[in-house]
């Protein structure tokens, strides 16, 4: 149980000492990209599932008439 508490407290100070954390505005404005991103992606998603969605329900309509 040593073992676990030695290395917690052993991660907890590389992250205080050894990491470079990036400036509040930084992390700001690259949040709101990355949900920009998202919602651009999602969309295409979603325009690519309509679109196959339709292709595939007009190729059945045609094999059943």
């Amino acid at each position: 149980m040593a073992k676990i508490g030695t290395y917690i407290s052993e991660a907890f100070e590389e992250l205080k000492s050894n990491v470079t954390w990036p400036e509040w505005a930084e992390v700001q404005r690259l949040t709101v990209i990355v949900a920009v991103f998202s919602v651009l992606f999602a969309l295409a998603t979603w325009g690519v599932d309509e679109v196959f969605a339709k292709a595939l329900a007009g190729f059945f309509n045609w094999i059943k008439a």
